[in-house]
């Protein structure tokens, strides 16, 4: 039996469709022992018919006044009996929201996969592995992933440079100019009582410079071996000895100066030991003198006479500096190299060049850098060679070594020149006069450029070098040229 058709309140477009719908032959069944003709129990609901949306609520909460609250009016209707969509910012009911049901049942968590890492990871770590901060697995497996992805290992170079650039890699020594500027700067405030002569502040600083290097030095490396190397009638000459050999070299040389300024000369006292008369005038001869007058090969002990008489040196030099009047205070004192004498402000930078090029050869055996003496110490170095350069030149051509002079001029005229171009620290330019030391170089007259490095003419100067191989700029006369470089070389000694 079909259901009587009931008015809704409110009724909406849809509803006059409702009948239609309710007599489809489906009645709404009230369970066991209820009423199946649609009418409603006493003290009960009535029931819905189809698609008419939820029940009202059956227990609406009263007011605090004890009315209840209004029902609330049913959805209106679509055309097919199904409830209208709530109106906007309404909140969602239950059957408007659709049931979710997961793509895949819920599943317990993958572990982690052990395989290596790809390639998106690794190439995410290089920023890391630039800076040394992965752990020692990520590093390795970062290093092993550089071997084998070419465009990674670029990215990886550059990174690595770019870190340089922000904290670049510094050596544990102290700065070689550290100790000149503290000097300048306590010199400053408060001048010396007896100030050193500017002559000899080159051989004060390199002394301390190679005395400082020493410092450190353990046995075994006062017994390693060092080649000693010069140039001698245009042929490389060398000689084997030891740290400790070289040092011994220094104090017997600078006993030269030692003996010209009236102090102890430490050769004497050890050829006296041996049982020898006197020794001998010049530095070879002198070192090797020496050497043989040693019971035992020399070891660490000989530091200290030698940095005492450095000490000693310069303490005298600068004493006499007050009297200008004495050879040794205006450094005109001669001082004796056997065959040729140089006055005592030269014979002190002269040591200084000695002391800076042997600490060099230290440095090489021990495989530890040392750098060059400060600009303005390097620039007396290079302007008492570029001043001895004619002496040699001359010495070459008396044992037939150089070509004879072109023109000969009066003593002090200008003649034919070589321009000398000193680059970088320390440099300058030096006109060499050509044909004779009398003459007097000049721009008016240059024949010949040659331009070096100051570091590369100290090592040719040196004998660490040989002409051919120094690396020079040349322009104009090529013999000229030849054998200024060759005279150079000459300055060389043991």
């Amino acid at each position: 039996m079909n259901d009587p058709e009931r008015p809704a309140p409110h009724a909406g477009p849809g509803d006059r469709h409702r009948a239609h719908d309710d007599q489809d032959g489906t009645a709404v069944d009230g369970g066991d022992g209820g009423p199946r003709d649609g009418s409603a129990a006493p003290g009960t609901d009535a029931p819905r018919p189809l698609g008419t949306g939820p029940d009202p609520d059956p227990d609406p909460d009263p007011d605090p006044d004890g009315r209840t609250s209004a029902p609330r009016a049913p959805s209106p209707r679509t055309r097919a009996g199904t409830a209208a969509p709530p109106p906007p910012g309404a909140p969602p009911t239950e059957q408007d929201t659709p049931e979710r049901h997961p793509a895949h049942p819920a599943s317990p968590e993958a572990p982690a996969s052990s395989g290596p890492p790809t390639h998106g990871v690794l190439k995410s770590l290089l920023g890391a592995w630039a800076l040394s901060a992965c752990s020692p697995g990520e590093t390795a497996a970062v290093e092993r992933h550089l071997g084998e992805c070419g465009l990674c290992a670029a990215e990886a170079l550059r990174l690595r440079d770019a870190v340089r650039l922000l904290h670049p890699a510094e050596t544990l020594d102290l700065d070689p100019g550290l100790r000149t500027r503290v000097l300048d700067s306590c010199l400053g405030r408060r001048p010396p009582r007896i100030p050193v002569p500017g002559w000899a502040t080159p051989y004060d600083a390199e002394t301390a410079r190679l005395d400082a290097l020493l410092q450190d030095f353990g046995d075994a490396e006062w017994q390693t071996p060092v080649r000693l190397r010069w140039y001698e009638d245009s042929r490389p000459h060398s000689r084997g000895t030891t740290v400790a050999g070289v040092i011994a070299h220094l104090l017997t040389v600078d006993g030269l100066v030692a003996g010209a300024l009236g102090l102890a000369d430490p050769l004497h006292a050890r050829v006296r030991a041996a049982g020898s008369a006197e020794g001998p005038a010049g530095p070879a001869a002198r070192t090797e003198a020496y050497w043989a007058a040693l019971l035992d090969p020399p070891t660490r002990e000989v530091r200290t006479p030698w940095r005492d008489q450095s000490h000693a040196l310069v303490r005298t030099v600068a004493f006499a500096a007050g009297d200008a009047a004495h050879a040794a205070g205006s450094g005109l004192l001669p001082v004796s190299y056997g065959d040729f004498e140089l006055p005592l402000r030269d014979a002190m930078v002269d040591r200084a060049f000695e002391c800076w090029v042997h600490a060099t050869d230290i440095a090489e055996a021990v495989d530890y850098p040392y750098g060059p003496p400060a600009p303005r110490h390097l620039t007396r170095l290079i302007e008492l060679g570029a001043r001895l350069l004619p002496t040699a030149l001359a010495a070459r051509r008396r044992a037939g070594l150089a070509s004879p002079p072109r023109r000969l001029g009066e003593v002090g005229a200008p003649g034919r020149s070589l321009r000398l171009e000193i680059e970088g620290a320390g440099g300058g330019d030096w006109y060499i006069p050509l044909d004779s030391p009398a003459a007097l170089g000049s721009a008016d007259h240059e024949v010949a450029h040659i331009a070096l490095d100051g570091t590369e003419f100290c090592r040719l100067a040196a004998g660490h070098v040989s002409p051919e191989e120094a690396a020079a700029g040349q322009k104009g006369d090529k013999e000229a040229i030849r054998e200024v470089l060759a005279a150079a070389a000459a300055l060389s000694r043991l």
